[in-house]
């Protein structure tokens, strides 16, 4: 079969084609089928993985509700009710009249302003029921949808003192790619090694080593790609900085580009955030204008880059590298086998480097601010400032930006947090702690945080956290491995045990077997740490395992003998008049 496109094209055509008849039909599918050169089958099983991709017929409003933890402590069983009531159908169905499908989705990067959802990709946010019945009215009377939607802003609690911000203060576009013509490649790669610039998503890679290896690489095309597809539940961080700072980011790319010898540079953007993609695009086509992109940057020889924002479908998985890289080719964005790096065989099979927007912002702040600058911030082996996205049970969600070496404890009274029982950090991938470690430090050679930190206090139920975690996992899982496919699954059915009070100390043994399993057999981090908080939970929080532990595997304690024979002794009751 003859390909008239090439197939990294694909995710683009699909939307094109959604976004011009409100889905996917059969006949479009054969369609891209006949114009990629590959069967319908292979498109079918492409459309299928992604959240966002719809094959039945068009609607006119597609509501998708943020169900992460923080929302759902903020209020989203009510929200979900009055979208139902106000449509007049449930969940996971359409109305009647063709104009509403609802749906259920994991984190939109809207923490901080839960309860939130997305009504054809637009943002709504601090939903209340009056709210969506008023904009259900609305949007059923003909108003621009446009102009009901919001438009959030993080909000910035807290920034270092004396002058030690490094992300919050203002930024001149192309004030770190101007030093370009006084360095060369190894020069920028050599700044990143002495900042101590670590990959800023979690990882914390050293930055250096990774351009090092993809500029060593003996390849024609290279490739820079920037990882904003911020899935992590309770992430907002990169929102902002998209949001605020873009051209602090397209500033890393081309500082990236430089030093590795690339030409091509794509920003692959979470579908949530595609109400920023013009934020990005526009500042892309300033660039271009100013000779900033294109042929021969900055005067200098052959230094030719450009840069393309690709818009994904609906994956958390495609936070993994690898799998990112496979849904920007336009296949499943099922993580690959680690049989090579990124920096050797990346993005169609050539040395690409992988950063996500934060290290690609303090990347070019670097350039900007100097060496210097950011290592007066930190601590000797935890180097600057880290952003932190805030949630949860507090009084002042959003953006933190801190010097590694804060106290967890002294982030909490930051953001004016009463009775805390525990903390997420992370995201649900990360680790949950208890008040025995507040005192702990957020550092390198302690407790790293990619960005999410979720607060819960005292009157939470520590199950209702790990069971949403869990059905995060399980309804974001790719399903390729089957530690992680079978791993879920079987830790949901050992949490509704929990519920029912019927875990004994075998479910307890059976449920650490399992998180051994996932971690040291999945395929990638997603399966890997899927267990983590369930088995945190239990080996951190004893109250959390005793209130709902059995003597011995007989017994429920949820078993109420008394209620459970009502029915009989009424029963008893009424025929025993007849005798």
């Amino acid at each position: 079969m003859k390909s008239n496109k090439k197939r990294h094209h694909l995710l683009d055509a699909l939307w094109k084609i959604q976004n011009q008849h409100g889905c996917i039909s059969d006949d479009q599918v054969q369609k891209i089928a006949d114009q990629f050169g590959m069967s319908s089958i292979e498109v079918e099983g492409v459309v299928s993985f992604y959240h966002f991709f719809k094959r039945n017929s068009a609607t006119t409003f597609t509501v998708y509700l943020s169900n992460n933890i923080v929302s759902k402590f903020k209020g989203f069983s009510k929200i979900k009710k009055a979208f139902e009531t106000g449509v007049g159908v449930s969940f996971g169905k359409k109305d009647p009249t063709q104009m509403f499908d609802l749906h259920e989705t994991s984190c939109i990067g809207l923490s901080d302003v839960e309860p939130a959802a997305l009504i054809n990709f637009r943002p709504f946010v601090n939903l209340t029921s009056a709210r969506v019945h008023k904009l259900i009215f609305y949007l059923k009377a003909g108003a621009d949808i446009d102009e009901l939607c919001d438009h959030p802003q993080s909000i910035i609690q807290f920034k270092p003192r004396n002058n030690k911000a490094t992300f919050l203060r203002t930024y001149q576009a192309g004030k770190a790619i101007n030093q370009l013509p006084s360095l060369s490649p190894e020069s920028v790669i050599e700044l990143m090694r002495l900042a101590d610039l670590r990959g800023m998503g979690g990882a914390f890679f050293p930055t250096h080593i990774k351009w090092d290896g993809c500029k060593k690489q003996n390849s024609r095309s290279k490739y820079v790609v920037c990882n904003a597809d911020e899935g992590e539940p309770g992430t907002f961080k990169d929102r902002l900085l998209i949001q605020e700072y873009p051209s602090l980011c397209i500033d890393g790319m081309i500082a990236c580009g430089y030093s590795i010898g690339a030409h091509e540079g794509i920003i692959y953007l979470r579908a949530e955030y595609n109400y920023l993609r013009k934020k990005l695009e526009d500042t892309i086509q300033a660039y271009k204008k100013k000779k900033w992109l294109g042929k021969n940057i900055l005067n200098i020889k052959n230094f030719n880059f450009n840069i393309r924002v690709q818009l994904g479908a609906g994956a958390y998985v495609c936070g993994e590298e690898t799998a990112l890289l496979q849904s920007m080719e336009g296949y499943r964005g099922e993580p690959r086998p680690k049989v090579y790096f990124p920096t050797e065989r990346g993005f169609l099979n050539k040395p690409t480097v992988v950063n996500n927007v934060e290290t690609f912002c303090k990347a070019a702040r670097i350039l900007e601010l100097g060496v210097d600058h950011i290592t007066a911030a930190g601590l000797p082996e935890s180097k600057g400032t880290k952003l932190i996205s805030v949630s949860g049970d507090c009084k002042k969600p959003g953006i933190y930006e801190i010097e590694w070496g804060m106290r967890i404890q002294e982030l909490l009274d930051l953001s004016q947090a009463k009775n805390t029982y525990a903390v997420q950090v992370s995201g649900p991938s990360g680790e949950l702690i208890s008040s025995a470690e507040f005192e702990r430090k957020i550092a390198l050679n302690d407790l790293k945080c990619g960005g999410s930190f979720m607060i819960f206090n005292q009157e939470r139920n520590l199950l209702d956290v790990v069971q949403n975690f869990n059905q995060f996992f399980i309804d974001e899982s790719c399903g390729v491995c089957t530690p992680c496919r079978a791993g879920n699954f079987i830790l949901s059915r050992e949490i509704r045990k929990i519920r029912r009070g019927l875990m004994d100390q075998n479910d307890i043994n059976k449920i650490l077997k399992w998180g051994k399993i996932m971690r040291y057999s999945s395929r990638c981090g997603l399966g890997q740490t899927a267990p983590n908080s369930l088995i945190q939970a239990i080996e951190k929080f004893p109250d959390f395992v005793n209130e709902y532990l059995t003597a011995d595997n007989v017994l429920n304690k949820n078993f109420n003998l008394k209620e459970a024979v009502q029915d009989y002794e009424k029963a008893i009751l009424k025929y025993s008049r007849y005798e």
